[in-house]
């Protein structure tokens, strides 16, 4: 069981993509800062908590959040996502 545990958590360091990578497919409607409302439509991310965020994406990727009708894109979005992905992902949009 600690060989499987200490695999697995090796797994997901190794595993984990940079924050600016992960973002990338983002910015294209949250804009290079987090600075528009995605499709005219979303809440702004920029100033968003990582916790905040780590929130939002998990319930996405769940399909229970579906904020100004966003939904649907957003589960799609998060889908290829683990939960590093998420983590990583919070904690570089609480950045910028």
């Amino acid at each position: 069981m600690k060989t499987l545990l200490a695999l697995l958590t090796l797994t997901a360091i190794l595993g984990a993509a940079d924050g600016s990578a992960l973002y990338s497919k983002c910015a294209a409607c949250h804009g290079s800062k987090g600075e528009k409302a995605a499709l005219g439509k979303s809440e702004v991310i920029a100033g968003w908590s990582s916790a905040k965020t780590l929130d939002a994406l998990k319930a996405y990727k769940a399909g229970t959040r579906n904020t100004k009708g966003m939904g649907a894109i957003m589960k799609g979005q998060t889908a290829t996502l683990n939960e590093a992905d998420m983590k990583t992902l919070s904690d570089y949009i609480a950045k910028l």
